[in-house]
């Protein structure tokens, strides 16, 4: 079952990385990171909405006993965006999803290795170690021209 899982968030990768060419192109449409990001935002708020309404309705009960930082989230999604938009059209769309694979294989480890947002605790082990270090060669030899 958990080849579903990979398969599902590797075609979510891929939206990604389709996401910030597109992105880029909607930025030199409308002039503006920002607007370009508050557009492709309102679309999937909108559509977010619609499967809410349509699938999964969700409760707002335990909203507040959730810690602080649950809040953060679609900051962190804003920043991508804009992160994206701007550097799209100076490195190219492969560097960037690389360098942003690079950050997320990043974080992923730290937050593996406190534990920490309640994940079960993965130590560092070498192997990750090695697979970040292979993974930030790979975006250096990416973003050369």
């Amino acid at each position: 079952m958990n080849s579903v899982y990979v398969l599902l968030v590797c075609v979510a990768g891929a939206a990604t990385a389709l996401q910030a060419p597109i992105n880029a192109r909607l930025r030199s449409a409308v002039h503006s990171p920002t607007l370009s990001a508050l557009i492709s935002f309102a679309v999937g708020t909108i559509l977010l909405f619609l499967a809410t309404i349509l699938a999964e309705r969700g409760t707002f009960t335990n909203l507040g006993k959730a810690p602080w930082w649950i809040w953060i989230g679609g900051a962190l999604g804003a920043l991508y965006v804009i992160a994206t938009l701007v550097a799209v059209p100076r490195i190219g769309a492969a560097a960037v999803v690389a360098s942003a694979v690079l950050g997320q294989l990043v974080a992923g480890i730290v937050v593996d290795s406190f534990g920490w947002f309640g994940v079960s605790r993965v130590p560092l082990s070498f192997g990750r170690a090695a697979g970040a270090a292979l993974l930030a060669a790979g975006v250096f030899l990416l973003q050369r021209r």
